[in-house]
């Protein structure tokens, strides 16, 4: 029996690079679609590397010529152009075409939790969320009106070794080591869902080439909720120190530093926590089984092994210096 053949577009990122190592462990005849750019994650070596700019449609035709796969996972697309541009490129030649799409999507702030694939999507404060769910959109309406074979997958906030969720990343870090309070946005106990790449892929891989997702919509995420100063302190404590946490309203971090604003109020200020029971009935043997906690530590490892991976910013740091001056000249 000839193996699936699965395209990723993309292949190289957080979330993919992932995926890839798992997909060729399970026997999957993996192709991928980059640009060929030098990257932290390299592909696994028994890939099938095309390189061509995604973005250019006559240019990825004539890179794949007339190969035809069982799934093309499209780990790169943001807007509906982008999706319109697949639909148009694959309709008569993939069994399934999977969007990554993301959880942000979802009603924010939620009315109920846990969330689930029957949670509206509906995001004011987010621009990505909402390019996400046109996507989504028009998706839906290429499987219903013409029968194109999409499933669509939100990931919620998935990292690997590289990634940080803390306000000002490695920066943030630094202070930590040196003493200098971290800000905290909210109350620091609203409940987040932090999953590690490997577990997501665990999730994902069994979801390709499966004519049982064909049409419908999977999250995958961790089962582990945290606060955000449980998520603090066990980047603290990864990095040896107990850090100095002071709390911000997500406004006011806003307010200061504008670019933190569209993810913060449209994603990080609102407890999301996650029923997988949808994609489980799909994949059973998908647990994630990897905490944070262990995560935390492997992030500072990664870090602390190379200097030239533990970059301080100076304007964040002058950013987080305002925040906590700001904080400290509210009325207590």
């Amino acid at each position: 029996m000839a193996a699936t053949r699965v395209l990723f577009i993309g292949g190289t990122g957080v979330i993919s690079s992932a995926c890839a190592r798992l997909a060729i462990e399970r026997g999957i005849e993996l192709h991928a679609l980059n640009r060929g750019a030098t990257s932290l994650r390299p592909l696994p070596e028994s890939a099938r590397v095309t390189h061509a700019d995604a973005r250019d449609p006559a240019a990825v035709r004539a890179a794949l010529g007339t190969l035809e796969f069982d799934a093309v996972v499209n780990f790169i697309a943001f807007t509906p152009p982008q999706v319109q541009a697949d639909i148009d490129l694959f309709h008569d030649r993939v069994g399934q075409y999977v969007f990554i799409s993301s959880a942000s999507a979802y009603q924010t702030p939620p009315q109920r939790l846990p969330i689930t694939e029957s949670t509206p999507l509906n995001n004011p404060f987010w621009q990505y969320s909402r390019d996400k769910i046109a996507c989504e959109d028009l998706l839906t309406a290429a499987y219903r009106d013409r029968g194109f074979p999409a499933t669509i997958v939100r990931p919620s906030h998935t990292y690997d070794q590289t990634r940080l969720p803390i306000l000002g990343g490695w920066t943030a870090v630094e202070r930590m080591r040196r003493g200098a309070e971290i800000v905290v946005h909210g109350d620091g106990t609203s409940l987040w869902t932090l999953t590690h790449h490997d577990d997501f892929a665990r999730g994902f891989v069994p979801l390709l080439a499966n004519s049982r997702a064909i049409g419908d919509a999977f999250h995958i995420t961790s089962d582990e909720a945290l606060t955000w100063d449980q998520v603090y302190a066990m980047i603290g404590a990864a990095a040896g120190v107990t850090p100095r946490l002071v709390h911000l309203s997500s406004e006011m971090i806003a307010e200061e530093c504008p670019d933190w604003g569209p993810g913060l109020l449209g994603d990080k200020a609102h407890s999301m926590v996650f029923d997988n029971s949808k994609v489980k009935s799909l994949a059973p043997e998908f647990v994630a089984t990897i905490p944070y906690e262990r995560g935390a530590r492997e992030i500072m490892a990664w870090h602390d092994a190379d200097p030239s991976r533990r970059q301080v910013d100076p304007d964040v740091d002058a950013a987080l210096n305002r925040l906590v001056e700001r904080r400290h000249a509210r009325p207590a």
